[in-house]
């Protein structure tokens, strides 16, 4: 497979790629020139978590779509979870936001970042050992849920409140 590096976007090719290429790329943000593809995505899933408290059940299905769109997109473009696919950076932040305040929204943002480039375990388990579609999704997943967790816990110690306080109080 080719180097995601020997990747050039062209925009006059890009018209003719199939829908599922615009969709794994979080309609284009991930060929965006930024260099940072997937803290766009990151930023753009916190955008909607300004306005929107994503449920599970759209974070579940959006995770499943991604999974059919990435493996597609990585055959179409024969390379292994280019950087440009991103869609799986949206579940991974909106897991990172799930049932927390509004003002979780830049810590999670830089918390769930900070996860994804550094991949502790099981971060790294399924970037390196789950193949395809369900490798490329699940990474991100397993970093938002560490995320929300630790951002959890955080509001629990300081605020007392979130479900890990209320887990405590249910076991006091």
């Amino acid at each position: 497979m080719p180097a995601v590096k020997d990747f050039k976007f062209n925009w006059n090719e890009a018209k003719n790629y199939p829908y599922y290429v615009w969709i794994a790329s979080v309609f284009g943000l991930g060929f965006l020139p930024s260099g940072m593809p997937g803290t766009v995505s990151s930023a753009a899933a916190c955008v909607v978590s300004m306005f929107v408290d994503v449920p599970l059940w759209v974070i579940l299905i959006i995770t499943l779509i991604g999974v059919y769109v990435t493996e597609k997109s990585e055959k179409f473009f024969s390379m292994k979870d280019p950087s440009f696919l991103n869609i799986d950076e949206v579940p991974g932040m909106w897991l990172t936001l799930l049932m927390l305040p509004k003002s979780f929204i830049i810590p999670g943002f830089f918390l769930f970042r900070l996860i994804d480039i550094l991949k502790p375990w099981p971060v790294s388990y399924f970037d390196s050992k789950v193949p395809g579609g369900w490798g490329i999704m699940l990474d991100d997943v397993a970093g938002g849920i560490m995320a929300n967790i630790l951002l959890q816990a955080y509001n629990a110690y300081f605020h007392q409140a979130g479900w890990i306080n209320e887990l405590l109080n249910m076991v006091r």
